[in-house]
């Protein structure tokens, strides 16, 4: 447990994947954690290795296998369903389509743990209703019918729902999949503003390391092997995050948490200049499939400067002189200098 902290979640040696009859199909080993109050965690692993799995047995959507979950220091299955849908809300993969409901009428949907049994929505959850469909951005849908709602769209109205759950755990598998990328930021957004202004804690799967690296509280990275839990700077120091990528294909560096696609390696080219067209030059001809020299060489691409408004290039003998990167690395490529006729080769 975290000195200091308050358990929200925790789970110990549980085992999770599927039931059929007397047989399981257990996807990884015993697993540990814990979440606290006011987290926000980020799951990532490879495609099939159980991250959705883990998120519905959270959500008490698949039983336990084995082992211990605990939601606000009580045992998962001491729970009705109505209990636990007042302490987790999901958001699924699946995009739900249905016919005549309005974008209103699905978010109205979280409020059910919380009315009476008639399920009448008071004064008191319309405002929640509504504060939740215009933190989503989609206010201008409130009678939009489902049906005609693009991917994206819908996928907000799901947000909305969990947050006019208000429940204090937010499980939300991929929830930025199928938004454009002005739309993920804005729900990334909100989810950190969750955490921090609401004490929420949000727990949600992703494809985007960069994302979670640069906003997450701390990381569950699922392996073959098991569980890693930590600050992401944690795992970026002792190396976690490598395991993630095939390094004959990827170069992963640790130091800034970015990945490349691993390229033919044609030879080292020294930039000289300054800020931020250096740092852009350097990133467009490593993507090139050049090494960024540190010492000026025959091998040079100057970067524009005050007084000039084109990139220069000597390489091998030939010069050239571009109006933008684009110019410059498309006649690099045509140019097809490698390692075996440039004069700054790698070693």
């Amino acid at each position: 447990m975290e000195a200091g902290f308050t358990n929200i979640l925790s789970f110990r040696d549980i085992e999770i994947g599927f039931k059929s009859g007397k047989s399981r199909h257990v996807l990884l080993p015993p697993l540990n954690g814990s979440a606290v109050k006011g987290e926000l965690i980020a799951v990532i692993g490879k495609n099939g290795i159980g991250k959705s799995t883990l998120l519905r047995t959270f959500a008490g959507l698949q039983d336990l296998i084995g082992g211990n979950l605990t939601i606000d220091g009580e045992n998962i299955v001491d729970f009705s369903r109505l209990q636990l849908s007042g302490k987790i809300g999901y958001i699924s993969t699946e995009i739900v389509k249905v016919s005549n409901m309005k974008v209103y009428d699905l978010v109205s949907l979280g409020r059910f743990p919380h009315t009476n049994w008639l399920g009448r929505i008071n004064s008191s959850d319309h405002q929640m209703i509504l504060e939740a469909i215009s933190r989503t951005g989609m206010a201008d849908f409130r009678t939009r019918l489902i049906s005609e709602l693009s991917d994206g769209e819908r996928q907000r109205a799901m947000i909305a729902m969990v947050l006019a759950q208000d429940a204090a755990v937010m499980i939300m598998d991929e929830p930025t999949a199928f938004l454009d990328i002005s739309s993920k930021y804005e729900i990334i957004h909100l989810l950190n503003e969750l955490t921090r202004n609401r004490n929420k804690t949000v727990i949600f799967s992703t494809h985007d390391l960069a994302t979670a690296v640069s906003q997450a509280d701390k990381i569950w990275l699922l392996k073959e092997w098991g569980i890693t839990e930590g600050a992401p700077e944690d795992l970026m120091l002792d190396g976690s995050f490598e395991t993630l990528f095939d390094s004959n294909k990827v170069d992963f560096n640790s130091s800034d948490g970015s990945f490349t696609v691993r390229n033919t390696k044609k030879g080292r080219i020294y930039v000289k200049g300054d800020g931020n067209k250096r740092y852009w030059t350097e990133k467009a001809l490593i993507r090139a499939g050049y090494g960024i020299s540190e010492s000026e060489s025959e091998a040079v691409v100057e970067v524009p400067s005050s007084t000039d408004s084109t990139w220069k290039c000597r390489l091998d003998g030939l010069n050239g002189e571009f109006v933008s990167v684009y110019e410059l690395v498309i006649w690099l490529r045509n140019k097809n200098i490698t390692s075996e006729n440039t004069s700054c080769n790698y070693q």
